[in-house]
């Protein structure tokens, strides 16, 4: 780092800025251009700007109308803003990057991938805007990882989903996951004037992958109970008629599993359910959308279109669920064919 003649500092709203020069002339320049680039409100960012002050200019410019922008936020300010949030990001290191992903060691497949890709994402758009030469993030490891799948929910716990709706129309948000294969973000940012009422077409404006924006087919039972949805009003509003927050959502996820487990015959004692639970822990309203997906194998539609139905930027992502089908169809004709060697 270059070491200047002449340090001065001054004070504007109660920050501190330091400025350094070669000459009194320059210094005094300096310092009066600063004072100026802060009064008209100019923002100057640089390799000596913070990884945090970086964040937030870049979350809310780039990805500011992406699904999940809050979850990206929160995992930020968890993993990575208390180990170098604070500092120049310009300093910031491969290998401080590595040990904020080594420290998630364990942890789910889907969180250290999701986490990788916003650091790098971070000091990406950095590079950019020429913030700094290189992205010290690009060629990161992923620690060990647990890798889990999702299942399609069993006929049994079908059956007590519907139930549930019927009981409780709060509850159409999961209704649409299950008809329509949306993600479970799709399905809160529905509103009225996605219903294509002429084709009994839904539109899903995802902006997970480029294929995410898609239309599905409205099944009559789906389209009776959401066809009087106003224009921009949500599909499926919270109780309060607006759309789903997250913490609105939480409490309806926790709601459903809590009647689910009620349907299936748990008791409750002071409110409070009773050991063991009949709903299996891995339930989430995810699996709603692998079974959508399943549905259509089973209904023989061509892999193709289920992959533009689903919004899969990969085909083999919907050949996976495909072949998971197959093989139970395989198991249950062995299952035919040994009660008939019995017979």
């Amino acid at each position: 780092m270059k070491k200047y003649k002449h340090t001065t500092t001054f004070t504007y709203l109660g920050k501190v800025y330091k400025v350094r020069a070669d000459t009194i002339e320059d210094l005094y320049m300096k310092k009066a251009n600063k004072l100026r680039d802060l009064k008209e409100n100019i923002v100057i960012y640089n390799s000596n700007t913070t990884l945090d002050q970086w964040a937030d200019i870049a979350f809310d410019t780039y990805k500011k109308d992406t699904t999940g922008l809050y979850d990206m936020k929160k995992r930020y300010k968890k993993y990575v803003s208390p180990v170098i949030g604070s500092r120049p990001i310009g300093s910031v290191k491969a290998v401080q990057c590595q040990e904020i992903l080594n420290g998630c060691s364990g942890m789910s497949f889907s969180h250290v991938e999701k986490l990788r890709q916003e650091m790098s994402f971070l000091f990406e758009t950095a590079v950019d805007n020429q913030l700094i030469p290189f992205n010290p993030a690009k060629k990161l490891r992923l620690p060990e990882n647990v890798k889990g799948s999702r299942r399609s929910i069993t006929e049994h716990e079908r059956a007590h989903l519907l139930a549930c709706y019927e009981k409780d129309p709060a509850y159409l948000l999961f209704f649409i996951i299950l008809k329509a294969g949306c993600r479970p973000e799709e399905a809160v940012n529905l509103i009225g004037r996605d219903i294509d009422h002429q084709k009994r077409l839904l539109h899903i404006r995802g902006t997970k992958t480029k294929n995410s924006d898609r239309y599905v087919p409205i099944s009559d039972d789906l389209y009776a109970a959401i066809k009087n949805t106003r224009p921009f009003d949500p599909v499926a509003p919270n109780r309060e008629g607006r759309k789903h927050t997250k913490s609105s959502y939480d409490r309806l996820c926790a709601h459903l599993r809590r009647d689910m487990n009620i349907s299936m015959g748990c008791k409750v004692y002071r409110n409070a359910l009773i050991p063991p639970l009949p709903l299996a822990d891995d339930f989430v309203p995810y699996c709603l959308r692998h079974t959508y997906c399943t549905d259509l194998c089973k209904a023989k539609v061509d892999i193709r279109t289920a992959q533009r139905l689903m919004g899969h930027a990969n085909i083999s992502i919907t050949a996976n669920i495909y072949t998971h089908v197959d093989i139970d169809d395989i198991m249950k004709a062995g299952e035919l064919l040994e009660a008939y060697y019995n017979s």
